[in-house]
């Protein structure tokens, strides 16, 4: 069998579950693209910690960690079985490459991970765990995550970061807050910028400048204030080995990155 890619996956608004936006419409085919894995790792944007952490929970609890959305959306679950064997595994992985993490056997989905796969596979049969990040620890630290977890691709298993291309929240809202609907909205220039940068930086290869983003890119503190939804893409990244390509590039209320990423290409 051959290996899985890794995925960056922007996952937007939990609005997307619901919006029949153009990410949300590549999402709902892009899991029959893949095909089903043995299991998922998925490296959210909204799990922070101080060292790495692994789920374990046999059957993770669907969190919906927002508030001021649709009744619709708190109303969704995606009861993924978990898999504490392979978060042990993990664990066992990342300390042989020098990384030490721990498990949490009561961390359940956060909706960084459980939208885009409700999308992608909808029947949640696959054995889903989330793996935290460090944003205190920088760039490198998660380029070294993902080399550690480049072998989990080899074994089935999908490593997928889950972020935004581009995430300057307090934007957003104030178009939000304006009238904007997720597709009504012009995209500014900054965020082309910086979106075209880092597509370009992603078909060459170029880790070194993936990791040196916030001196290289354009406007990458406008795009990012915070790093925590660019983080999963340099773990993806270095999963993956380095060079991507993008499999889809739209932005919802103007400024918010969904672009998806597969390192290597689809086959």
């Amino acid at each position: 069998m051959p290996a899985l890619p890794s995925l960056f996956v922007g996952h937007g608004s939990p609005t997307v579950a619901l919006d029949p936006t153009p990410a949300h419409r590549f999402l709902r085919a892009l899991g029959a693209r893949i095909g089903p894995p043995r299991a998922i790792l998925c490296v959210s944007a909204h799990w922070e910690t101080a060292a790495p952490a692994v789920t374990a929970a046999e059957r993770p609890a669907t969190i919906h960690d927002f508030r001021g959305f649709p009744d619709a959306l708190y109303a969704l679950r995606y009861p993924a079985p978990g898999d504490p064997e392979l978060a042990a595994t993990i664990v066992e992985r990342l300390a042989e490459a020098g990384i030490e993490a721990g498990t949490d056997p009561e961390r359940g989905l956060d909706h960084g991970a459980w939208i885009p796969l409700l999308l992608m596979y909808p029947d949640a049969g696959i054995p889903v765990l989330q793996l935290s990040v460090q944003p205190a620890l920088g760039t490198g630290h998660h380029l070294a995550l993902g080399a550690a977890l480049a072998p989990l691709r080899e074994e089935g298993i999908l490593v997928m970061g889950s972020g935004a291309l581009t995430h300057n929240l307090a934007d957003a809202l104030g178009r939000l807050r304006a009238g904007a609907t997720a597709t009504s909205e012009a995209t500014p220039d900054w965020a082309r910028a910086f979106e075209g940068w880092v597509a370009e930086v992603v078909e060459q290869g170029d880790l070194e400048a993936l990791a040196s983003y916030r001196e290289r890119a354009p406007f990458a503190a406008t795009a990012h204030p915070t790093e925590e939804h660019f983080l999963p893409l340099q773990v993806a990244a270095a999963a993956g080995g380095g060079r991507g390509r993008r499999l889809h590039r739209s932005f919802e209320f103007g400024s918010i990155g969904m672009d998806v990423f597969a390192f290597p290409d689809l086959a």
